[in-house]
């Protein structure tokens, strides 16, 4: 069947189910566009200097400082050496690559990592995310309009409807998409040609997955959080494309404060680029960095002021006894689950924060970050 039989196909399914105009020339769910997906809330106005989740407008401006191919993007060795073994094997086949699943944290560089794999197969490259696909019609929509050999990525994949889910399994296997013609006893399925394509799937909770997604993905990779070393090459290089004048002693006070993570350290680079143009010489000194990251809160270990307020909570207010979440959140002001999804996790992995059964406990670390003794009876 021909694209424009396929087109017209769906355009009648779709309006059987009510659904609202789809473009499907280009301007469909995902065409050009990344949609923005739900946000944790950072303390005051704006978004926190050390939060993983990049808002709408700077996901934008990060975009002229993501690495273009597998030779300029920093760290993740094992993962890009296996990434670069899949796509040359696949360009000597003449074939698309297998479909792709990245995973961890936020903010670590799957969708760059989707980008460099359409750029280094030669192949378009369509971004939507698992929230805005609402109806089957919506991903069918996608997939018909896709071009033999393009790249789509889906973002927060683990977020997709369970209908839209069930489109992708013959597409992802066989390339053939499924559609449901008519209502009731006149009811008829015919499926439909897709071109080859590669799915390259991002999540950040790969338990959430379904089984049977996961594993059609020929390739899962695991992304981890950046030493120190290589976020320092990772601000060293973002400051030549900005243009900000940086030596090497201010990139690494940069990198040992952005929580291994490359686009906290890309903000924070912002951040102390503004404060050198307005209170400094205009080169990132270690001098400047520090007073700069200073200025905006975020001390050497990468906390901020409420990591802050939460270590003070335990260790000076409740004298190290266990504290409840909900009496946790209540003290800093924040609702237990931004705590818990946004602020928690560093202080965990950081060795700052015990969970009980009882409830949070300041371990031994926070009580020497602050400069405080630890009682040792409250530990128990």
């Amino acid at each position: 069947m021909s694209p424009r039989a396929r087109r017209e196909v769906l355009a009648d399914r779709l309006a059987e189910e009510g659904a609202p105009d789809v473009a499907l020339g280009g301007n469909g769910p995902g065409a050009d566009t990344h949609p923005a997906r739900p946000r944790s809330e950072g303390p005051g106005p704006g978004p926190r200097p050390v939060d993983p989740i990049a808002v709408p407008a700077e996901e934008a401006d990060d975009a002229g400082l993501r690495p273009r191919t597998l030779s300029e993007f920093v760290g993740q060795g094992q993962l890009t050496e296996h990434l670069r073994i899949v796509i040359e094997a696949a360009l000597k086949r003449k074939q698309t690559a297998d479909h792709l699943l990245f995973a961890g944290p936020p903010g670590l560089g799957k969708t760059s990592l989707a980008g460099i794999v359409a750029s280094e197969m030669g192949a378009g490259f369509r971004i939507t995310s698992g929230p805005v696909l609402v109806r089957a019609g919506d991903l069918a929509a996608l997939l018909t309009d896709l071009q033999d050999g393009d790249v789509l990525f889906i973002d927060e994949i683990h977020r997709l409807h369970r209908s839209v889910e069930e489109i992708l399994y013959p597409a992802m296997e066989d390339f053939k998409l499924d559609i449901l013609i008519g209502k009731g006893p006149t009811a008829r399925s015919i499926r439909l040609d897709l071109p080859r394509f590669t799915l390259v799937g991002a999540t950040t909770r790969t338990g959430l997955v379904a089984g049977p997604l996961r594993d059609r993905f020929g390739f899962v990779g695991r992304l981890d959080l950046y030493d120190v070393d290589e976020l320092q090459t990772i601000v060293t290089r973002s400051a030549g494309i900005l243009g900000v004048p940086v030596d090497e002693d201010g990139a690494r006070r940069i990198a040992e404060r952005s929580r291994g993570t490359p686009r906290i350290a890309n903000r924070l680079l912002r951040r102390v680029r503004d404060f050198v143009e307005v209170r400094a010489e205009g080169t990132i000194t270690s001098g400047a960095a520090v007073e700069g990251l200073d200025v905006f809160g975020v001390d050497e270990l990468g906390l901020d002021k409420v990591d802050r307020a939460i270590l003070d909570v335990l260790c000076r207010r409740f004298a190290g006894r266990p504290v409840g979440l909900s009496t946790l959140a209540q003290c800093v002001g924040e609702e237990p689950d931004t705590i818990e999804d946004a602020y928690e996790p560093y202080l965990l992995q950081q060795g700052l924060l015990q969970r009980t059964a009882r409830g949070r406990v300041a371990a031994p670390r926070a009580w020497a970050h602050l400069g405080l003794s630890p009682v040792e009876s409250t530990l128990l």
